[in-house]
């Protein structure tokens, strides 16, 4: 990317570095570099703006109104946490595989993980050929933004220009990048685009215009899409993910709680208008709405949440909280999953709201299917992760189908070992802020019967607690076992890279059987006319199933050892790959 496309921010120009900063409740504005003052020029509609010769590494702050100094919140570097001195960044790299051109959507193997929790981008780096060993073909990296302290899931993000300063330096996230693309991953990141977190957010005081005062998020006041300043800001920022650190994707975060119906369409517009028509570059969604119309033309796909709820809770039996939407048809909830995409498509939810809109006729690929992610493990009160939950038998057939499903798979790190490890929430905030959240964090389980009494709720880990970032590493206890199952796991990704992604696009569902009170049978139509069918039985007697004809099982999970003839053992799986119809 050119770095000069960015309005705002500390930007090296041929003639010096262009400093500008959009402030409209500012009367006068200062560039603070050591002792020095630099008055700002005022420009049209709230701007300041500055060009002084000065060289990379240079630390600078704004100062409003002859008082707060603040960093700039277009900031590349970040020099002593949110509250400190911005750095003007070189954005130049001699990236050693330029011609990398990423993967096409149908070839995405995803593994999402926690920066931090694997050593920041040198740790994570240094992982990269055991990832790729594991049969990923794609890395999804956890919001790295500037964060306030030194452990945050990312989601406290204030500066999202700025790679996170504890992980590592600019040049060590483009490394990490330039690294991954020599061995075949593409490396999506999770941008968060609908607020800002709670500690070093300075917007307010100078740019009140910023956000919304008639509507608010979980988060707090909504950011304000319709403003042409505010659009720029994060389209400048995709951009500049996208080309500068040639990132090959960004998952958008929790895009309901962006109140503009047309930020991502003119986000995805950007996009195409400004990147190498050769390159592939996919954007993803977090979309509680369902909205399936972003599904066709603005965005790749959008992470089914409908079909994480429903296979979880046949397989857990919850059904508390955002459960309680699946709990009375789990079966048939993951059965619309597979043949239709959503389970909600303008039904309505157990709050009374319609949720959801058609979505039959999309492509499976539409949807990042997973068993668990940072949400689904991170948002439990102990952080369990579901192989921690459920026998191994039920991890392992659920683990087949996400892997063998012509939806594009999403796997939360460790899960290629069968990781046991838990992922809590954790943060390091200031003292007073890391209480409240403490008390807040606990205070929502109390609608749980499992934490109902404050006694239960004591148990809940503090997430500022250096203790709660650490027991969330992923740790291998068992190293037989952990590679056992990583030969598995990767046995069941070279068979959907040798037979099913071939035949991905196009691929039409043709409808689930329900075989029994938890076994379904799903079947697909591949691209070559070929038939792809899976068939699963979670219950705790066998059932009936006869596979098609001519078909070949290609995969096979029975926790009885009796994969032999027709039907299905309870504890089994089957994947088969036959002719068609008009064969």
């Amino acid at each position: 990317m050119a770095a000069q496309a960015c309005r705002y921010g500390a930007i090296l120009t041929g003639r010096g570095v262009r400093f500008r900063l959009w402030a409209p409740a500012a009367r006068h504005v200062e560039l603070i570099i050591g002792a020095q003052a630099h008055a700002m020029r005022a420009k049209p509609h709230g701007e300041f703006e500055l060009l002084l010769d000065v060289p990379a590494g240079t630390a600078y702050r704004y100062r409003i109104d002859g008082a707060s100094e603040v960093p700039d919140p277009a900031s590349r570097r970040q020099q002593g946490d949110v509250d400190g001195y911005s750095v003007v960044v070189d954005p130049h790299y001699p990236w050693r595989h330029p011609d990398w051109a990423g993967r096409p959507w149908k070839e995405a193997v995803i593994c999402e993980l926690h920066v931090g929790c694997l050593g920041g981008y040198d740790g994570v780096r240094e992982r990269l050929a055991s990832i790729r060993a594991a049969g990923y073909t794609a890395i999804e990296l956890m919001p790295v933004g500037e964060f306030p302290g030194q452990r945050n899931w990312g989601y406290d993000g204030v500066l999202p220009y700025a790679p996170e300063s504890s992980y590592g330096t600019p040049d060590a996230l483009k490394a990490l990048v330039d690294a991954a693309h020599g061995l075949g991953l593409m490396v999506l990141l999770d941008v968060v685009y609908n607020h800002f977190g709670p500690h070093g957010n300075y917007l307010h005081a100078y740019a009140p215009a910023f956000f919304r005062g008639d509507q608010a998020t979980p988060w707090g006041a909504a950011i304000d899409f319709r403003r042409a300043q505010v659009r720029r800001f994060f389209i400048d920022n995709a951009l500049m993910w996208l080309e500068e650190f040639r990132l090959d994707g960004l998952r958008l975060d929790a895009v309901h709680a962006i109140a503009s119906p047309t930020f991502v369409p003119r986000l995805a517009q950007a996009v195409r208008e400004r990147l190498p028509r050769g390159r592939h570059v996919h954007l993803v969604l977090e979309n509680e709405r369902n909205d399936a119309g972003l599904l066709r033309g603005a965005a790749r796909a959008q992470w089914n949440d409908d079909g994480h709820n429903a296979l979880h809770v046949l397989l857990t039996g919850e059904h508390e909280g955002y459960y309680a939407d699946y709990a009375r048809d789990p079966l048939g909830r993951l059965a619309r999953v597979l043949s239709e995409g959503f389970a909600f498509q303008g039904q309505r939810d157990r709050h009374g709201r319609r949720r959801g809109q058609p979505s039959g006729d999309l492509a499976p690929t539409s949807f990042v299917l997973f068993l668990q992610n940072h949400d689904q493990i991170g948002n439990r009160a102990l952080g369990e992760r579901l192989s921690a939950l459920v026998p191994p038998a039920r991890w392992r057939v659920a683990m087949a189908l996400v892997a063998l499903s012509p939806m594009v798979p999403l796997f939360f790190m460790g899960d290629e070992w069968g990781c046991a490890t838990p992922f809590l929430y954790f943060t390091s905030h200031p003292a007073e802020l890391g209480a409240k959240v403490r008390e807040g964090r606990r205070a929502e389980f109390a609608a749980f019967s499992a934490y109902a009494s404050a006694q239960q709720r004591a148990r809940i880990p503090d997430p500022n607690a250096r203790a709660t970032f650490e027991a969330s590493v992923p740790r291998v206890d068992d190293a037989g076992a952990a590679a056992a199952a990583r030969a598995w796991f990767r046995g069941l990704l070279e068979l959907r890279l040798r037979v099913l992604v071939p035949r991905l696009e196009p691929c039409r569902a043709l409808g689930c059987e329900r075989l029994g009170e938890a076994a379904l049978a799903a079947r697909w139509e591949l691209a070559d006319g070929s038939l792809w069918t899976l068939a699963f039985n979670l219950g705790e007697r066998a059932v009936a199933f006869a596979a098609p004809d001519g078909s070949r099982r290609v995969h096979g999970e029975d926790a009885h050892g009796a994969a032999s003839g027709d039907g299905l053992p309870p504890g089994s799986f089957g994947a088969w790959h036959g002719p068609g119809h008009a064969a």
